[in-house]
Parts: C-alpha cells; structure tokens; sequence
C-alpha cells in the first residue's frame, strides 16, 4: 500500500496507532482501542458491526479513519486485513502474572524485537539524514529528557562527545532552559518523548526553537506536541503493557534511533570521528592502567 495515497503502511498500521492514540478524542480513542485489540476482526468488521461493537457513531469511525490518515473507513479496512497477514505482529503476548521465565523471556524479547522493527518500518534515511547533516555541523547539540527518556538523552550526548562533538544531556528542566536560551543558530536541541506531551520537554526544546537553533524530537507520537514544535521529527515505537510501562516499552526503539543517529554522524565526520575516539579510548585505557591493583602472582 502507498502510504502517501492511503494512510499508513500495513506494517506500521498498528504501531502507529498505538503511537498516535494519546491525541485522538475519547470517542476516537474507543475505535483505536479495537484496532489495537483485535486487528484482525476489525478488518472483518462492517462499519455497522464496528458501530455496534465500539458504542460509537458510524460518522465517529469515518472521522477516525480520517485522523489515522485514511480516505475513509473502507481504506481502513483493507490495511488492516493487509497486516492481518502477518499475523505474529497482530499477536499481543502480554506478560501474565502467572508467566513462567520461559514465556517472560521470549514475551519480552518478542516485544524487543517488535519495537525495533516497527521502529525501523517508520525510520526514513531522508529523515534521518537531514538531523545528521545538522548535528555533523553543529557548534553545539543538547539532549532532553526525563525518566527513561533522560537515560536516553544522556546515551546520545556521551556518543556524540566520544567523538568530538560537544554535546549535553539535561534532565533537570531548569538546567534544560538555562541551556536552551543560551543556544544560537547552527546548534541542534533534541527533545526525546515517548508520549510527546511531557513539560520538561517541550518547554526547554520551545526555548531552543525560539533561540534559533535547529530542533529535532524523538517520540512515539507523530501528532504530538512535540512532534507539532520540532523542525524534524524521529518516531520510535513501543508497545505498553501491564508489565512494560510505557517508557521500559520505549526505551529500545529510542536507542534505535539514537545508534542510528551517532553511526550516521561518525561516517559523515570520519576523520575527526576516528580521531576522537582513538583519543578517548587511550584516555581511558591509561586511566584504567594506573587506577587497577596489579594482579597477585599464585
């Protein structure tokens, strides 16, 4: 399916919903709610059936399939019985509390494996590449972010600093604005949110906006606040479940991103990257010399 003329891709269809469902209204929520549930049987479903089934209106369908970026809820229908041919990407798996480490281990690498792919699926190299030319010439690069997100924003900065590039990573939202007002054209301020809609967040990247420097947002929602703000947008995706928050759900597919980024700049700036790391590298090579007890002889 082209998603340019008819919505989303088969294979992104239901990540992106689950990406987008904090922005829909209530009543577009409850049919996005069964798209996740059940794909399968909503691709089955007459809208009538769909109507019966949501307690919501057949106009209210019609205006979801619009905001999930489709002609209508026909179009809807055949992308969703499209990724119903892939049926293990439509299976939930969601971890039990009866589980035993068997099953736990292969939910949550299944769950792993799927972020990465959905994450990849939705991951353009025309996207990727224009953050890259910004960061490779940047003066300075800021990451923001809170809880696993702010795990993430340090990841990137202390990568892009292993190469040469200076590079900061807040999770105080004070420090994120005293930062971000100081920032000037040719800098780049990255806002990492899994929801989109986090203050700490939008609040410092607005800042940084308005200070002229280049913005970028990684989230799970492509009509989020963030996402609405950033000049380019990364999105990642990650499944919640009762026992993967939102942010543990996330955090694979946003280090995705994040490597992708930092393997991309390092190819562009190869010569100081090669440099930069070679320096590093001895740094600390020497510094674990000296500081490590040598070992005892038997």
């Amino acid at each position: 399916m082209d998603d340019s003329a008819n919505g989303l891709r088969a294979d992104t269809l239901v990540a992106t919903v689950r990406g987008v469902l904090p922005s829909l209204t209530p009543a577009a929520q409850t049919v996005a709610r069964l798209i996740l549930e059940d794909p399968a049987t909503v691709a089955r479903s007459t809208i009538t059936e769909l109507s019966a089934a949501s307690g919501t209106s057949e106009a209210t369908i019609v205006r979801t399939a619009r905001l999930l970026g489709f002609a209508g809820y026909p179009q809807l229908r055949l992308a969703l019985a499209a990724a119903a041919a892939q049926p293990d990407r439509l299976v939930p798996g969601d971890l039990a509390p009866d589980d035993p480490l068997s099953a736990v281990i292969q939910k949550v690498a299944r769950a792993e494996s799927e972020a990465i792919n959905d994450t990849v699926a939705q991951l353009t190299s025309e996207r990727l590449g224009l953050v890259v030319d910004a960061i490779a010439g940047a003066r300075r690069i800021d990451a923001y972010g809170v809880s696993a997100s702010g795990l993430v924003a340090g990841d990137v900065a202390q990568k892009l600093l292993r190469i040469g590039l200076s590079s900061h990573a807040f999770q105080d939202a004070h420090l994120a604005l005293t930062s971000a007002v100081l920032l000037r054209p040719g800098d780049v301020a990255i806002g990492i949110s899994t929801s989109g809609e986090t203050p700490d967040v939008i609040e410092p990247l607005t800042r940084a906006k308005e200070a002229g420097a280049t913005t970028v947002a990684i989230t799970n929602n492509p009509r989020s606040s963030i996402a609405e703000l950033a000049e380019h947008v990364l999105i990642s995706a990650g499944r919640e479940t009762e026992f993967r928050p939102g942010a543990l759900a996330s955090r694979i597919s946003q280090l995705l991103v994040v490597d992708c980024l930092f393997v991309a700049v390092a190819q562009r700036t190869y010569d100081s990257s090669q440099e930069a790391l070679a320096s590093t590298r001895r740094a600390v090579s020497e510094f674990t010399r000296r500081t490590t007890p040598a070992r005892r002889q038997p």
